[in-house]
């Protein structure tokens, strides 16, 4: 007879396994083992799986697959949060697996996958009240920072538009993530993903004259930052060397 006392034997349970590596071949895997449980769903309306579209379709989001590394890194940026950028990296794919009765042969694939993971970012992401921090320093390339500085200075190639062009970068990425939300993310897509007005406008769920207005006055505000961020730079040797 076992006493009342007697601790009850506890079954053996194996160890958890470690978790997964994260990064782009974290975010590769997640998506996949996502659309595989989608594919195992009925599709609306249709008592066939979704496992059983055409070979086509099965190619194109094999392809889709290796665009992981890139999503993974623009979902970085959006998010400064690896465990958020997975999340949306694998969201992107659920609904791009979703929406390819939609895509046309001739798309870029690409530009279509950023599409989406743009959209579900604003969508989703901005809801949660964050302000979205979209870039450190280290994590905007060069080319994007010439882009973002050939709009501070109205198209004209003045004695301060030169000076502007040399500014270290982490300068312009400073006064980038100093400009208000909205003008912020407007400036961010037309400047450094290289959306269009009417693409930024579908994307922000806001009409075409508001996108125009937010992106000029972020990039009025963003040369007015990169100004005074000269101007405290030039006068920080003049004090040192009055002392």
């Amino acid at each position: 007879m076992v006493s009342s006392t007697q601790t009850a034997r506890v079954p053996y349970r194996p160890p958890r396994s470690p978790p997964r590596d994260a990064g782009p071949a974290s975010s590769k895997a997640r998506a996949r083992e996502q659309v595989a449980r989608a594919g195992r769903r009925a599709a609306p309306g249709s008592a066939q799986p979704r496992h059983s579209i055409d070979r086509w379709a099965q190619e194109r989001f094999a392809e889709a697959l290796d665009h992981a590394g890139m999503l993974h890194v623009t979902a970085m940026r959006m998010t400064r949060n690896q465990a958020d950028a997975e999340d949306l990296v694998q969201e992107t794919y659920t609904r791009a697996y979703a929406s390819f009765h939609q895509f046309r042969e001739g798309t870029n694939l690409r530009a279509w996958l950023n599409r989406i993971l743009t959209n579900t970012f604003i969508n989703s992401y901005r809801k949660k009240q964050r302000e979205p921090q979209l870039s450190s320093a280290p994590e905007i390339e060069d080319w994007q920072l010439a882009r973002l500085q050939s709009h501070t200075s109205g198209g004209l190639r003045s004695a301060e538009e030169i000076a502007l062009d040399h500014l270290p970068d982490a300068r312009v990425t400073s006064a980038f993530r100093r400009l208000p939300d909205e003008f912020r993310m407007a400036v961010y897509l037309a400047d450094v993903e290289g959306y269009g007005y009417r693409e930024i406008a579908s994307l922000m769920h806001c009409p075409l004259g508001t996108v125009m207005s937010r992106l000029h006055r972020g990039r009025t505000r963003l040369r007015e930052l990169l100004e005074q961020a000269d101007a405290a730079a030039a006068a920080g040797p003049l004090v040192a060397s009055a002392r």
